[in-house]
């Protein structure tokens, strides 16, 4: 029998552990890197994530440690899952230890305030590897740790990036699909947080499915004319990684982010909301930071520009949607045709 070659997880939240579980189960030995030596005792004493995934009992072919240099020397794929906010320094530390054989693949959904940069982006910058790739779509952490069927995308530039990940991930319950639009699935990660705490905060309102349903949909046009602003593909935001994530963040109670607004509606503050969610929102962040991009470009994102009154300058809910409903109408579907890129795009 054939040994199967170790992978690298640096990040022991939700999702890291959940990856660490799916690749483990495949047979794969996982060395999964924790912040602190106590985190990956533990993990190792118990094969239980008690923090993020209570309950579930993990593959036995992972084996913890605080120590990311034996990450790096042992893994030639290395998935890195943590918050967006600690990104580039562990990316850093990263940096240090990794020789450039390595693929580096990033699952955080989030951008890094003062230099607007996505992840890929950082591990560019940190590191010495050019194999670097981006993983997203429709994940909730829970869910695919209970092994129910769900799908992802793999976006790379680079073809052995896309194979070995589809290798290590695709399984039974798991589908892998690939898209060299690296910078839209990213951003399509990024941008869905936010919409996701206004669908929460509609919810806990009970403001109705009509109510739903137009403001996941308006999200996506906006979505989309800020992605083609930025020079990625607007098709990528009709894939999993677009619509296919914006709409399961916006609509489920496992999402950070859908939360947070659920919180909001019930009458919290956003410092309560956030602290009682335990993990990072990558949404409140990003409603800030992609607000003053969008204003820079002159982007149309009246939703988000929404978001931004509510939770940063103490506009009222009411207010908010009296501005929302009186913006001035204008085509339902907003693709026009630019025959010089010979593809759909959304006009700003």
């Amino acid at each position: 029998m054939i040994a199967l070659e170790n992978v690298g997880i640096v990040g022991g939240g939700s999702f890291g552990s959940a990856l660490a579980d799916m690749i483990g189960t495949k047979g794969h030995p996982v060395l999964h890197w924790h912040r602190t030596a106590e985190g990956a005792e533990r993990f190792n004493a118990t094969h239980e994530n008690s923090k993020y995934l209570p309950g579930m009992k993990l593959s036995g072919n992972i084996t913890a440690t605080a120590d990311i240099a034996e990450v790096a020397r042992s893994a030639r794929l290395i998935v890195v899952s943590v918050p967006s906010m600690h990104f580039r320094s562990v990316a850093r530390r990263l940096g240090d230890h990794v020789d450039g054989s390595q693929i580096l693949v990033s699952t955080t959904k989030g951008i890094e305030a003062d230099s607007f940069k996505l992840m890929t982006e950082v591990l560019r910058e940190e590191t010495c590897c050019l194999k670097i790739g981006a993983l997203s779509g429709p994940n909730l952490a829970k869910e695919i740790a209970a092994k129910m069927p769900s799908g992802t995308v793999i976006a790379s530039r680079y073809e052995e990036v896309v194979r070995k990940v589809q290798e290590v991930l695709s399984g039974p319950y798991f589908r892998v699909y690939s898209n060299n639009d690296v910078y839209g699935v990213e951003l399509g990660g990024v941008l869905k947080n936010a919409y996701a705490i206004a669908t929460g905060l509609v919810a806990s309102l009970k403001m109705g499915d009509n109510t739903i349903g137009m403001l996941i949909t308006r999200a996506l046009a906006e979505m989309s004319r800020f992605a083609d602003k930025m020079g990625s593909n607007p098709l990528t935001f009709l894939g999993l990684a677009g619509v296919g994530d914006l709409v399961t963040t916006c609509t489920s109670p496992l999402s950070r982010n859908y939360r947070v607004g659920m919180m909001l509606g019930q009458g919290k503050t956003l410092e309560e909301a956030v602290a009682e969610i335990g993990e990072v929102a990558e949404g409140v962040n990003t409603v800030r930071i992609v607000r003053e991009k969008a204003a820079q470009l002159g982007i149309r994102m009246h939703i988000l520009e929404g978001l931004h009154a509510l939770l940063f300058e103490g506009i009222d809910l009411p207010a908010v949607l009296k501005q929302l409903m009186n913006v001035p109408q204008m085509e339902d579907v907003e693709f026009a045709y630019r025959a010089e890129r010979g593809a759909p795009t959304i006009p700003t």
